[in-house]
């Protein structure tokens, strides 16, 4: 009978080699969502095409934090670690969705600022990310 290929688990190196990998990675996702939202923005509205752009690069930041980032291979855990990924796309959409309905509601222009908005409320929310995909998403599980 074969044996079951076992996945190795998560690097447990240190913040200094995982902070660069994970500040590239955010930084080629945020490029990606920036525009995905500038390309919809214009036929839908801010918090629909906030949605739709974080969700699409939510997945795909997902996958390239657990191969780079955490040094995660295969796919044994992948779903519940993807699962676990959306808990921090709700709070990156939390804080993104927020940041554009306080920039509505406070400002007349609030169209010209919207990408700044995002920008900032990113910033916030890849500080929660990291912690999260550290210490929750992909934290080395003790053997059972």
């Amino acid at each position: 009978m074969a044996r079951p290929v076992e996945t190795p688990a998560p690097r447990r190196e240190g913040v200094a080699r995982q902070l660069p990998v994970f500040a590239v990675v955010g930084a080629l996702s945020t490029v990606a969502y920036l525009g995905l939202y500038a390309v919809l923005r214009p036929t839908l509205d801010a918090q629909l095409s906030n949605l739709i752009a974080l969700l699409v690069t939510a997945v795909a930041n997902t996958a390239a934090n657990r191969r780079f980032t955490f040094g995660v291979q295969g796919t044994r855990g992948a779903a519940r670690q993807h699962l676990r990924g959306l808990v921090a796309f709700a709070a990156g959409l939390a804080l993104s969705g927020g940041a554009l309905a306080l920039a509505h509601r406070t400002l007349s222009d609030a169209r010209t600022v919207e990408l700044g908005a995002l920008i900032l409320a990113n910033g916030a929310a890849t500080a929660v990310r990291f912690l999260l995909l550290r210490h929750w998403v992909f934290a080395a599980r003790s053997p059972s």
